[in-house]
């Protein structure tokens, strides 16, 4: 009875951390601007199986796409058995579903152990490319320090909490060949058998081990689910409603500003009735002003790298990197979330997006060619922030490159961006 109460005691307070972060977070998600993404929900739903589910984009690098995938198929499979730890943990049993479903049990247990060490495997290998091989993408100057450090942590809580799950069923299967008290024969062990030989043959020493590894594994996915608010692996959670709720317009496509226009169409029209109500703000300046998709995507960033490889202004020498957009963004949403939870609610704090986090050399080195957004395992969309910094900086503050001042008075002066009058701007066909 007291490991019961000790398990549901720790079952219940974990459950209540979680839900406690995930509710500061949701608030934070929140804070942004409202956006209508819950149209065509047929195509949404298809886009969230193939990309979330089915990690269709993730396989433009195939190696570590399968790596990934035995992951992602093992650890979510895996904590399948989690409902019978829990049960066990509460009710005192031990492999309760065993009982339930007979001889599929032993094909659960079977490919539970194939896929923990298929997780296991690729976490390695993952933990080799990063930290031996180091590969570009992993190794950038927005990764370091924490980034870097978090990575490394994931990787290897889930590599401890594989091992020992197959530790566990090693002292299991052991102690099943040796009649002890409480363990009944039941299922296939295809890879913790490999491990029974260096295991103690003393009885009490093994339900030791067992009973070690079976806490171990529990407390430590508890203790896991609650690092996911705090992780980049977050995204393991947040993955299928961000890519649920994807932008379905054309990747090129720029919405207009609902202010903007009304005041064009009077502008134009001068028998229509003058605009509604005052735009707060053009742009954007801080991460109040983007849009609640915009700071889900911020929360779901997996920290990949993908976008960045793919951006031609990084490529090309350049400060922008979009992971670091990203990384940027949730930053400063969770110290904003930090100042209303200090205050009750936001207080000025003299800092924003745009200069504390970001600077005009970033927003400005993007050629808006959607690869990042292109590249995104995720359907992460960073240009749609880099516009709005953007707009800001033109329409709020005036501030621009001398080149892009250029453009807008040729637009303005000539019709065209570039120094030619209007009647000369078909000449090159002449040529």
């Amino acid at each position: 009875m007291i490991s019961q109460l000790i398990f549901g005691i720790i079952f219940i307070a974990a459950i209540i951390l979680f839900y406690k972060n995930a509710s500061k977070i949701y608030r934070n998600i929140k804070l942004g601007q409202s956006v209508n993404r819950t149209d065509r929900a047929g195509e949404r739903i298809k886009i969230m199986l193939l990309v979330a589910f089915g990690q269709k984009k993730m396989f433009k690098k195939p190696i570590p796409a399968l790596l990934h995938l035995f992951v992602y198929v093992g650890f979510c499979i895996i904590n399948i058995e989690m409902l019978e730890i829990v049960i066990d943990g509460l009710f005192g049993s031990h492999r309760v579903l065993s009982n339930v479903l007979g001889g599929f049990y032993d094909f659960l247990i079977f490919s539970f152990e194939i896929l923990a060490f298929l997780v296991l495997l690729g976490c390695v290998i993952f933990m080799i490319r990063r930290n031996v091989l180091k590969i570009k993408r992993l190794n950038q100057s927005e990764l370091n320090n924490w980034p870097k450090t978090d990575a490394n942590l994931i990787l290897t809580a889930e590599i401890l909490l594989m091992a020992a799950f197959l530790i566990m069923n090693a002292a299991d299967y052991k102690l099943q060949t040796l009649g002890a008290a409480g363990y009944h024969s039941v299922g296939s062990f295809p890879i913790s058998s490999y491990l029974v030989g260096i295991l103690p043959d003393s009885v009490s020493n093994l339900i030791l081990i067992e009973r070690f590894a079976w806490w171990f594994h529990i407390i430590g996915v508890l203790a896991f689910l609650n690092y996911l608010p705090i992780s980049k692996h977050l995204h393991i959670i947040l993955a299928f409603p961000n890519t649920y709720f994807t932008r379905l317009e054309p990747k090129g496509e720029f919405k207009n500003m609902a202010s903007v226009t009304e005041e064009v169409k009077v502008m134009l029209d001068p028998s229509l009735p003058p605009p509604t109500g005052e735009a707060s703000r053009f742009g954007v300046k801080d991460v109040q002003d983007l849009t609640w998709k915009n700071l889900l995507d911020a929360y779901t960033c997996t920290e990949c790298g993908r976008c960045t490889s793919a951006c031609p202004a990084n490529m090309t020498g350049k400060l922008l990197s979009p992971r670091k957009i990203m990384m940027d963004t949730r930053d400063r949403l969770e110290e904003v979330g930090k100042n209303i939870d200090k205050n009750g609610s936001f207080v000025d704090d003299g800092k924003g997006l745009l200069d504390t986090y970001i600077t005009r050399e970033e927003i400005w080195a993007c050629t808006t060619c959607n690869a990042c957004v292109e590249q995104c395992p995720v359907n992460i969309n960073p240009l749609e922030i880099i516009v709005g910094l953007r707009q800001f900086a033109v329409m709020e503050e005036s501030q621009a490159p001398s080149s892009i001042n250029n453009m807008f008075s040729n637009l303005e002066n000539n019709g065209a961006p570039w120094k030619y009058s209007q009647a000369d701007r078909a000449n090159w066909t002449n040529q």
